[in-house]
C-alpha cells in the first residue's frame, strides 16, 4: 500500500495558506498566522511541512512548556537565543531591558514595552541578512511575558521579511485579532484512506466505523488509535474499550510504546521531555551523568517517538507531555538534577535554577537563593 503523508492529507487549503505566508515573506513583506486546533489535529505536522519548504529562510523556534509557564521570558529566550549576537546593536534602553529580561544583566524588572520593542528590533536586524520564519509551538503554554512580547511584535511587522507562526490549541488573549487558521478534522474519505494505511491484517467493518466516528477526522488519533487495539479487537472479536478523550487515548498509545523500551531509553526520553529547549548537547551531557550511553537513543528513534538530530524533537507534543506526567516524582527529580548539573551556570543561570527547583524534594535554601 502506498505511503500516506498524514501531515498533508486533506490539508491542501491549509498548506496553501502557509505557502502563501512564505511567498509573501520572500517578497519582502511580513506576515503572521495563528494555527489552532485540538491536540492531534495536525497543527505541528502542517507547520513542519511548511518549515521544510522554507528554503532560504532562517528558522527560529520556541516551544511553550507547561512547567515553564511561570518563568518570565523563557519562551522569548528560546526564540531569540540564535540571534542574540545582535543585541549590542540595539538602542541602549532596549539593549539593557533585554539583557535584564534574559538574565544577562543586572537591574530592576525591565519595562515590558522596552523588552518587546527590543525583540522587534533584534528580529528586524536579523531579517536584513535573510528572511526569518519564527515558529512558536504550543503557544497556550507560553509564559505570559513572552506571549505578550511576541504578540506585540506580530502586530507591528510591516516590511521586514519576517513570518511568525503561532501554533496553539486555544490561543491566549494576547493573540486576539491576529489572522487565524483553524484546523478541523479531515474529510471522511481522507480519514478512511489514512486509517487504511495504518492497519495490517484483518479489520472488522464495524470496528472501522467506530474508529472513524470516535476520531472525527483527527489525524493523530487515526494513526495512533489502531496501535492501542489488539488484533482481536481490530478483527471485531471483542468489544472495544471506551474511547475516553482522544488526547487521552493517544497519550496512552504513546506510553505503551515507551513502556516496551529498555530502561535507559525510557530515562533518556524522560530527560528529553524535561529539557524544553531541545538542546541535544545538554541532553547528552545530562545522560552521561545518569549513566546513559548513546546506544539508548536507537530504540526510541526506531519506535518513532523522538528524533535526535541538531535538536531533540518529539514526534508530537503529546509524546512529551505523556512521558513527563506519567513518570514518578522521584524519576522527574533525578533527571532535572542531571540537567541542572549539565547546565552552565554562567551561560544559562535561569534554566539551571529552574531545573534545580524541580529537582528539589522539599524546602531548599540554596535553590531558593539561586531562584
Amino acid at each position: 500500500m502506498p505511503t500516506v503523508d498524514s501531515a498533508l492529507l486533506g490539508r491542501r487549503t491549509e498548506s496553501e495558506a502557509l505557502a502563501g505566508l512564505l511567498a509573501a515573506v520572500r517578497g519582502g513583506e511580513s506576515r503572521c498566522l495563528v494555527v489552532r486546533g485540538e491536540p492531534g489535529i495536525g497543527k505541528t505536522a502542517l507547520v513542519e511541512a511548511a518549515v521544510a519548504g522554507a528554503e532560504g529562510f532562517r528558522v527560529l523556534r520556541a516551544v511553550g512548556v507547561e512547567a515553564e509557564a511561570e518563568l518570565p521570558y523563557a519562551g522569548l529566550h528560546q526564540l531569540c537565543r540564535p540571534v542574540l549576537d545582535g543585541v549590542d546593536s540595539l538602542p541602549a534602553p532596549q539593549r539593557d531591558a533585554l539583557r535584564v529580561a534574559f538574565g544577562a544583566g543586572e537591574g530592576p524588572a525591565p519595562d515590558r514595552f522596552l523588552v518587546a520593542l527590543a525583540v522587534l528590533s533584534l528580529l528586524s536586524g536579523a531579517a536584513e541578512r535573510e528572511p526569518l520564519l519564527c515558529v512558536v509551538d504550543d503557544e497556550q503554554w507560553l509564559d505570559e511575558a513572552s506571549g505578550v512580547a511576541l504578540a506585540f511584535v506580530a502586530r507591528r511587522l510591516l516590511a521586514e521579511s519576517i513570518g511568525i507562526v503561532f501554533v496553539s490549541r486555544e490561543p491566549t488573549a494576547a493573540l486576539a485579532g491576529l489572522p487565524e487558521l483553524t484546523l478541523a478534522g479531515i474529510a471522511e474519505a481522507d480519514a478512511r484512506r489514512l486509517l487504511a494505511s495504518r492497519i495490517r491484517g484483518s479489520f472488522d467493518e464495524r470496528v472501522r466505523e467506530r474508529i472513524l466516528a470516535e476520531t472525527r477526522g483527527n489525524p493523530l488519533a487515526l494513526l495512533e488509535l489502531p496501535e492501542s487495539l489488539t488484533p482481536m479487537e481490530l478483527a471485531g472479536g471483542s468489544d472495544l474499550p471506551d474511547a475516553g478523550s482522544r488526547a487521552g487515548r493517544t497519550e496512552q498509545g504513546f506510553l505503551r510504546r515507551v513502556e516496551a523500551l529498555p530502561a535507559p531509553t525510557r530515562e533518556l526520553l524522560l530527560a528529553a521531555a524535561a529539557e524544553p529547549i531541545g538542546d541535544v548537547a545538554l541532553l547528552w551531557s545530562a545522560a552521561g551523568g545518569l549513566g546513559i550511553g548513546p546506544e539508548a537513543a536507537a530504540p526510541a528513534e526506531r519506535a518513532g517517538l523522538i528524533e535526535l538530530g541538531s535538536r531533540a524533537r518529539f514526534r508530537h507534543p503529546l509524546v512529551r507531555s505523556a512521558i513527563y506526567h506519567a513518570a514518578a516524582p522521584e524519576e522527574r527529580r533525578r533527571v532535572h538534577a542531571a540537567l541542572a548539573e549539565a547546565t552552565d551556570p554562567e551561560v544559562d543561570p535561569d534554566r539551571r535554577a529552574w531545573h534545580r527547583a524541580h529537582a528539589a524534594a522539599g524546602l531548599d535554601e540554596s535553590v531558593a537563593a539561586e531562584l
